[in-house]
């Protein structure tokens, strides 16, 4: 059925459209990183660990169009391990569409399936576009990030 959008799994073939929608991602955010880090993230996202990163990608008649990074990890306030977000991005011609927020309603669902009682994410100040959903479906938090230099 066209115009169908679907959110999957990450595969191996989508390495091509996967590593052009992480560098336009990384570009939005004015950082490269090299291929040996493109590499070794794409095996990371396929790996069959659990306290590895995984990607969900959102395709719609079979181009991908966005994409998710997320990671179960433990945290010292609760029993559960808390699942963070940690990349979404969706192809300017697919923003506004509702692929992001499919996107993260995957990770929601992965975790609750998971046990996870909470899902998180930053973003950047300015990304004002974004946030516009962020704030329809999650909650700023008061929380300062902070970085060793």
């Amino acid at each position: 059925m066209p115009d169908t959008l679907t959110i999957r799994a990450l595969r191996p073939e989508d390495r091509p459209e996967w590593q052009e929608m992480w560098h336009d991602y990384l570009a939005f955010y004015e950082t490269t990183v090299s291929a040996e880090i493109y590499d070794s993230t794409f095996a990371r996202l396929l790996a069959d660990d659990p306290h590895e990163f995984s990607c969900f990608v959102a395709e719609k008649d079979g181009q991908l169009i966005g994409l998710t990074h997320y990671l179960f990890h433990r945290h010292a306030w609760k029993v559960e391990s808390v699942c963070y977000l940690q990349d979404l991005f969706a192809r300017p011609e697919a923003r506004g569409t509702g692929v992001g927020r499919a996107l993260i309603q995957a990770v929601y669902d992965e975790a609750d399936r998971e046990g996870a009682p909470s899902v998180y994410w930053l973003t950047q100040e300015f990304n004002h576009t974004a946030r516009k959903l962020y704030d329809r479906i999650g909650k700023e938090t008061p929380f300062i990030r902070y970085q060793r230099p």
